[in-house]
């Protein structure tokens, strides 16, 4: 039986938040809600996900500041961040991809565009299964990851 995604998801507007999350869990994906920056970071800690989804407006910690707490600890390929807000200038979403976010998503936005780059992310993170492979006597490179191995 394959394993569901789990998604780590912090998002202030309490009405927002579980909707989403029940849209989420209906769609397959185990998520966990935390109302804001502090407790969500705490929560982060204590389980292990394949995704995040943060707001950036939230009491305690913005968005920015969890995605910079997390890229200390985590590659953008280990653990993907998606941002969602509604803060949409130029600068925003600048702030959010500096921070160490792999995709923005401005408010508001259809529920399947937020799917879409979950799963996009999520794919974009996975090792393919037959990696191209150059090889000669010993000497193995991986066209993929572009390591060579002997």
């Amino acid at each position: 039986m394959e394993e569901k995604l789990k998604i780590f998801f912090c998002e202030d507007d309490e009405n927002l938040g579980m909707l989403l999350r029940e849209y989420l869990q209906a769609k397959g994906y185990v998520t966990d809600l935390f109302s804001d920056g502090e407790a969500g970071y705490k929560g982060f800690t204590k389980g292990k996900y394949d995704l995040c989804v943060l707001d950036v407006m939230m009491p305690k910690k913005t968005g920015y500041e969890v995605c910079k707490e997390l890229r200390k600890e985590f590659t953008p390929v280990d653990l993907p961040i998606l941002i969602v807000t509604a803060k949409n200038q130029s600068l925003d979403i600048q702030a959010g991809f500096d921070s160490g976010a792999n995709d923005y998503l401005t408010k508001p936005f259809r529920t399947g565009e937020l799917l879409a780059r979950i799963r996009a992310s999520i794919r974009q993170n996975q090792e393919p299964s037959d990696k191209p492979l150059l090889s000669f006597d010993t000497l193995e490179i991986d066209l993929v990851s572009h390591i060579a191995k002997k």
